[in-house]
């Protein structure tokens, strides 16, 4: 197996834009890097399930996989351009930003659940063990090492974009408005590209 290439595409799918990496720093920048652990940590579980839910259904989904994209994809659209374009309009994090912070609570559950219908991780799942892992193995101590691989890069590229939104508060916060446009308009361009 070439390791390196599943690395490459790990890296490229989980450091792209997505729902868990655009909530990581929409909340780092809003409440601290600190105030993201929760829900990190529930993204890294939820993501973790899918990766072992994909290794083990993997082979028996995989005739059926061609039949199912679609309809993933186009649930993962509409479900993205939803969040795109509530950033989009999103109100200033300086007015009202107490009240925001008690209307939205970014818990680990949040973070889980979010994983389950988070067309992203669900479809790198598929990738990344259909295409690099299942071929060369069916270990279940290797499925198991290479799920927590691909959990531990996404968790890593949620982890550097809420770093940045907080290292780079005080400049989003001056740019917050065009910020949150090319943030939204990032979202919808991943949206569509699901359907393309």
């Amino acid at each position: 197996m070439d390791i390196l290439s599943l690395v490459t595409y790990a890296m490229i799918a989980s450091f792209t834009p997505g729902p868990n990496n655009i909530i990581s720093m929409t909340r780092a920048r809003e409440h601290g890097f600190r105030s993201t652990f929760h829900f990190i940590r529930g993204v890294a579980a939820g993501c973790l399930l899918i990766m072992m839910l994909s290794s083990y259904f993997n082979l028996a989904l995989y005739q059926y996989i061609p039949s199912i994209t679609p309809i993933l994809n186009v649930f993962g659209c509409i479900y993205m351009l939803y969040l795109a374009f509530k950033i989009i309009w999103s109100t200033s994090s300086t007015s009202g930003s107490e009240h925001n912070s008690k209307k939205t609570h970014y818990s680990f559950w949040f973070g889980f659940s979010l994983q389950l219908i988070n067309p992203k991780v669900i479809l790198y799942a598929l990738t990344a063990l259909s295409v690099f892992i299942l071929p060369h193995t069916q270990s279940h101590f290797q499925l198991l090492g290479y799920s927590l691989l691909l959990t531990w890069i996404g968790i890593s590229a949620n982890l550097s974009w809420a770093l940045g939104g907080r290292i780079f508060q005080r400049f989003l916060l001056k740019y917050e408005r065009p910020f949150n446009m090319v943030m939204g308009l990032l979202l919808i361009w991943t949206a569509i590209s699901l359907i393309r």
